[in-house]
């Protein structure tokens, strides 16, 4: 929630406000947005139903036009039927792959170095998605390559600093500054009765 923070600062909530609105925000927003990899397969799966819709009417007009020939309907009708058969297996195993794919590049989101490497590593076969849309068998194989490929992975100190390290006006050099109450004028004199 950084870009919201981000946001309410250029308008100018104080700082000690934030925190509150950001938490309140947080408890809402799932109830009013979907989340965009669940957005992704949902819309990847209307687009895939569609297509699928467009060519059985085209099948079911093919068959009107033959609808004469009777021995060559039948031996037409088992061979879209097997198509049909193996469209709906190939799409049920893309959307899996959709989802997976998802999940596991929601699991990896900020924790590695590279993500590309990391799913790669992962062997999707094992991986099962459950009723609830959550997949099984995810977590047991990031630990395994957690352990035994720890440089892929951030470790927490990397994952916890989200500003790039450099100079900032004002900042002294941390992070997190203490809210300005003196004058700049009253702060450099402080430093320099140290």
């Amino acid at each position: 929630m950084d870009w919201l923070k981000e946001l309410l600062k250029k308008l100018g909530v104080e700082d000690s406000k934030l925190d509150g609105i950001i938490a309140e925000v947080s408890k809402e927003l799932p109830k009013h947005t979907v989340p965009k990899d669940k957005y992704n397969e949902l819309s990847e799966a209307k687009k895939k139903a569609e297509k699928d819709v467009a060519d059985r009417d085209k099948q079911i007009e093919e068959l009107g036009k033959t609808a004469g020939l009777s021995e060559d309907l039948k031996k037409q009708i088992e061979t879209l039927q097997t198509e049909n058969n193996s469209a709906k297996e190939k799409y049920e195993a893309d959307l899996k792959e959709l989802q997976l794919t998802n999940a596991i590049k929601t699991a990896l989101t900020g924790q590695v170095h590279n993500e590309k490497v990391v799913t790669g590593l992962i062997n999707k076969e094992k991986l099962v998605i459950g009723d609830d849309g959550h997949v099984v068998g995810l977590e047991e194989q990031l630990t395994k390559l957690k352990t035994s490929d720890a440089y892929l992975f951030k470790d927490d100190s990397q994952q916890q600093q989200q500003t790039p390290p450099g100079f900032r006006v004002g900042g002294g050099g941390n992070p997190n500054p203490p809210a300005a109450t003196a004058s700049l004028k009253d702060a450099i004199a402080a430093h320099f009765q140290k």
